[in-house]
């Protein structure tokens, strides 16, 4: 009865990939019934288990016949009686050597022999100094879904510890491998990441079953979801996360549901690299990819990534104050400068006080004076357009002062009022040169006519000592008067499912943070606003970011920041994250508690490992290896389809082979 309702269980399953698992262990019996051992898996027998490790013993033979059985390599676990239970394996990986209770015989053993220097061991002896112990780790369990008979299911745990001598210990071969790496990997939208390696040796590893095993992604892991590249420079995360990026856009051709942003600081996402004949996702992808750039290339079409300083003084202005201040720029002038904040016009104009609006729009003429007379060119037209530079009868390049203040600049002879920004400038340039030489101009009623931040603003533009505006010239090349509204067009086409590449190769950390957090914060409001009005439906936007300590530092007192947000509120409105760095310790510890995919290259201490185990515990056990291997593109990953990490050789980026 019990071989009968074995055999309806068995049936049940033939769909379920677990079958592969019985299929393999018939090989098994065959292979060990005809004396095939060149052919036979078996590793050994159970010393010790508990739920969270097993001691195996096992002997040279045995593991000459399976090619070797490295670190970090996979072992299945199985009843000895395996004809009597559903299918099914415990999964085993390799931690360490592990004491016998004969080990220190053996070592004795050891001694005597080459205390003598014995030529020749007698077969007894010999055959007992080949048996020895390994230590693993109990990654969890494989079986047949109970309620989906054709999906494989993973546990962390396993169901039952029974007695040690009732299991055996098997190396898998190349369908049990790709079913442990690959079998609950989601079937939608997979790609090939890369090939197993499960060790960083290749001594001999054609003779391991684990050198042909594809290593397969599913990209719905990564959409919505936050995923960390962390290694060493130069050992291959930027290499995966073109492999990322490139599988996302092949995986949605059809669809285009996810557009994906690639704050691209070295240029590598952008354009080919010739010295390293490195195709980049650009070339590879011109119709469903565009690129911005700060610093047009001639081998790279791209649109114009520039500001346009006159139309954006706030933001601008604090731009150029981060430029002068990095460069150890301190004079006093240029202190006083650096530290005015100016107001939008849009905010400008929700302000109810006249005087203060008036205030307000003085400084920005004065500081639109210093731009003008540091050689930026201006579209007149479109200032004179600015909502909310408007107070009264002034506009926004008419400063408007009454006769009686302007008369104690020019005397009797009061010129007309300015109309166009050269006039204005001038007209701004002598109140300037008024105040170097006599102190402050004052209204009829004896109050000062500027303010101090307006006084700072003039001192400035034409300073007692000084370069004043030409010291902000050098930094036009990030202006131009004809920007486009960049970041409309941006949301837009990441909504049409493209891939849009910034390249800020040349910029400086602060230009690369400033387009950062105007577009990221933009993409959080588009996505916001669309869960909102539910029509986020099944689209998706991924962001890229390089250098990522400097935008989630691991001490952030802003949790209310855009990044912060991502971390907590990006899966809600579907926006991911690909964020790289160096060490796990210098990003935030708030992002990586919420990361769900981790790819992980040669970190170089155990601090660095023992912060990356501390928030996720799935890398316990993996830190030696982490520490030792330094070849590039090896790396340790976890996904959301992979309950445990797969040590996988990424495939070199190269999408002409595809």
């Amino acid at each position: 009865m019990a071989s009968l309702t074995n055999l309806v269980n068995t049936s049940n399953l033939q769909n379920n990939p677990i079958i592969k698992v019985k299929e393999f262990f018939d090989k098994q019996n065959d292979y060990k019934a005809t004396k095939s051992l060149d052919k036979w898996r078996f590793v050994g027998y159970v010393l010790d288990l508990n739920f969270s490790g097993a001691t195996i013993i096992t002997n040279d033979t045995y593991k000459m016949m399976v090619g070797g059985i490295p670190r970090g390599s996979f072992l299945i676990l199985v009843p000895a009686d395996f004809s009597n239970t559903k299918p099914h394996f415990s999964l085993l990986r390799v931690k360490g050597v592990s004491s016998t209770p004969l080990s220190q015989q053996v070592q004795q053993t050891y001694f005597e022999m080459h205390k003598r220097s014995m030529p020749e061991l007698d077969l007894w002896t010999q055959a007992d100094l080949q048996w020895g112990a390994l230590e693993c780790d109990v990654l969890g369990m494989f079986y047949g879904n109970p309620v989906k008979s054709d999906e494989l299911s993973f546990s962390g745990d396993v169901n039952n510890i029974v007695s040690a001598h009732r299991y055996e210990v098997y190396a898998p071969d190349e369908e049990l491998l790709d079913l442990i790496v690959n079998g609950t990997v989601r079937k939608e939208f997979q790609q090939r990441i890369g090939k197993l390696r499960t060790m960083e040796c290749l001594f001999e590893v054609e003779k391991q079953a684990s050198d042909n095993i594809p290593v397969m992604v599913s990209m719905r892991d990564f959409m919505g979801c936050r995923t960390a590249m962390f290694g060493k420079t130069r050992l291959g995360k930027s290499n995966v996360v073109k492999l990322l990026a490139q599988g996302m856009i092949d995986a949605t051709e059809d669809s285009k549901n996810v557009g994906q942003l690639i704050f691209d600081i070295n240029g590598e996402y952008a354009n080919d690299n010739s010295q390293d004949n490195n195709s980049s996702i650009y070339s590879a992808n011109t119709e469903r990819c565009e690129v911005y750039a700060l610093t047009k290339r001639a081998e790279t079409p791209s649109k114009e990534l520039k500001l346009n300083f006159y139309e954006k003084p706030d933001s601008c202005k604090e731009i150029i104050g981060s430029f002068l201040t990095n460069e150890g720029k301190n004079s006093n002038y240029i202190t006083a400068f650096v530290s005015v904040l100016l107001g939008s016009p849009d905010d400008i104009g929700q302000l109810d006080s006249q005087s203060d609006k008036i205030h307000e729009i003085r400084k920005i003429q004065i500081y639109w004076s210093i731009l003008n007379a540091a050689g930026y060119k201006c579209n007149e037209g479109a200032l004179k357009k600015l909502k909310g530079l408007y107070a009264g009868s002034t506009k926004p390049l008419e400063p408007h002062f009454s006769d009686k203040v302007r008369s104690q600049i020019y005397g009797d002879s009061v010129p007309p009022q300015p109309t166009n920004l050269d006039e204005m400038t001038d007209e701004y340039k002598k109140f300037a040169e008024y105040i170097n030489a006599n102190g402050d101009i004052t209204k009829p009623d004896g109050k000062p006519v500027f303010t101090v931040d307006e006084k700072a603003l003039l001192g400035f533009l034409l300073p007692k000592t000084g370069s004043g505006p030409m010291m902000i010239a050098n930094y036009r090349e990030y202006h131009s008067p004809n920007a486009s509204d960049f970041v409309k067009e941006i949301i837009q086409s990441l909504d049409e499912g493209k891939t849009i590449i910034l390249d800020l190769g040349n910029a400086s950390d602060t230009i690369r943070k400033y387009f950062s957090d105007l577009l990221s914060l933009n993409v959080f409001r588009n996505q916001e606003k669309k869960f909102v009005n539910n029509k986020l439906g099944d689209s998706y936007i991924q962001l890229y970011f390089e250098e990522a300590h400097n935008l989630f530092p691991p001490h952030t007192k802003d949790n209310q920041d855009v990044y912060s947000r991502f971390a907590k509120e990006g899966a809600k409105f579907h926006i991911g994250m690909v964020y790289s760095t160096q060490s796990p310790s210098t990003i935030s510890q708030e992002l990586l508690v919420q990361t769900e995919n981790f790819f992980v290259g040669h970190l170089s201490s155990s601090g660095e490992t023992n912060a990356l185990t501390k928030t996720q515990v799935a890398f316990a056990g993996v830190e030696e290896d982490i520490m030792r291997s330094r070849t590039p593109g090896y790396m340790r990953m976890l996904t959301m389809s992979n309950r445990f990490v797969v040590p996988v050789q990424a495939d070199l980026y190269d999408p002409k082979k595809g």
